[in-house]
């Protein structure tokens, strides 16, 4: 039984770290376009953002696999999971990069600018460590969140953890059994997630508390 369980690993942290990394990168023209001094830009990336985080993960799997299909575009499960959970987290890292942007006082730009530097070597020298020491501990929380939410996969047919916990209990009548080992694992791969950020945040401060 733990074989077949731990079968599905390898789709669960699939699903998570792609559902990551493209939401992570779709976030930062959403965070730009969020702080735009440019009110239309602003209000489609605000609207974008709540519309998203205000529908279920679940709802959105379905209407990504099931409903696409009505309009001539099929996906495999495995691709609808990751596109479904990129859209919400591009929203929540959003806003997660959002408020460590405004964990940074405005005068450290002013100070860069009066120092002759300019926008590209602010952020990259100044604003960029310091917003990533800010949200690391969100980044890694929402991580941890997307690694559990990754279990919805299964009700479209994804083989992840829950899915082959499912499998496991029909064939051995040992349902309590097969998701304790199903929930060991979970707990097995998120333990560590959160040790690295608090080891790497632990870090960072005492970097900048040094310099």
């Amino acid at each position: 039984m733990l074989t077949q369980i731990a079968s599905g690993i390898g789709l669960t942290a699939y699903i998570t770290l792609a559902s990551l990394g493209i939401g992570g990168v779709a976030a930062l023209p959403l965070v730009a376009a969020r702080r735009s001094t440019w009110l239309p830009l602003r209000a489609a990336a605000t609207v974008y953002i709540d519309v998203v985080r205000s529908i279920p993960p679940i709802t959105w799997l379905f209407l990504i696999y099931f409903g696409l299909p009505q309009y001539a575009l099929r996906l495999d499960s495995v691709t609808a999971s990751i596109l479904g959970f990129s859209v919400i987290a591009s929203a929540y890292m959003a806003e997660t990069y959002r408020s460590g942007l405004l964990g940074i006082r405005r005068g450290q730009w002013e100070a860069a600018t009066a120092l002759g530097m300019g926008f590209f070597a602010t952020a990259r020298s100044i604003i960029t460590p310091q917003a990533f020491r800010v949200t690391l501990p969100a980044v890694a929380a929402y991580a941890i969140a997307l690694l559990k939410d990754s279990a919805l996969a299964s009700t479209i047919g994804v083989h992840e953890i829950t899915y082959q916990a499912g499998a496991a209990s029909r064939a051995t009548y040992e349902g309590l059994l097969a998701f304790c080992i199903a929930g060991a694992l979970y707990i097995a791969m998120s333990a560590p997630l959160a040790l690295a950020a608090r080891r790497v945040d632990r870090t960072l401060r005492q970097k900048v508390e040094v310099a």
